[in-house]
């Protein structure tokens, strides 16, 4: 690698499960190899993609901006992330950005956009029927990312 690529960032796109955190430690763990900067990514489901994505913390009859919503998800999870692997210190440093639209979009055009090196993302891992009816984002950004993408499995997962 290059000693200018050192320098650029690895790109985490998260969805607040299990998987993404999997995927957000390994990068950390890299971003520290390679002295590169992390960057972590939550997209902001289109309405018409995925309507109550965010509803589990919206109170009773209370009307919020999904976007506010997906903003305090962000800082949470990151939050929780970053006091249980308080050593890391690039999860530490990690910068996060929010935007909105359809996840493998917005995925690709931000990876453009920060000019990174790698993305590096989880995957659920849906095989037969579940994945050709439902797709995998994070198979459609390896077809069409312009970069190298890292795929990490929750452990234990086949």
């Amino acid at each position: 690698m290059t000693p200018t690529a050192k320098r650029r960032p690895i790109l985490v796109p998260i969805d607040f499960s299990e998987n993404s955190e999997t995927a957000l430690l390994q990068a950390a763990e890299l971003c520290e190899a390679l002295k590169a900067k992390l960057v972590v990514l939550h997209v902001v489901h289109d309405l018409s993609q995925a309507p109550g994505f965010y509803a589990e913390k919206v109170k009773k009859k209370q009307l919020r901006r999904m976007e506010d919503i997906a903003a305090e998800m962000l800082q949470e999870f990151m939050a929780d992330i970053r006091k249980k692997h308080d050593k890391l210190t690039a999860l530490q440093q990690a910068d996060s950005l929010l935007v909105m639209g359809i996840p493998v979009t917005r995925i690709l055009e931000t990876a453009g956009k920060l000019n990174a090196c790698m993305i590096v993302m989880g995957s659920q891992g849906r095989t037969g029927l579940s994945h050709i009816l439902l797709g995998s984002k994070a198979e459609q950004v390896v077809r069409l990312a312009k970069i190298p993408v890292l795929i990490v499995k929750k452990p234990g997962k086949k």
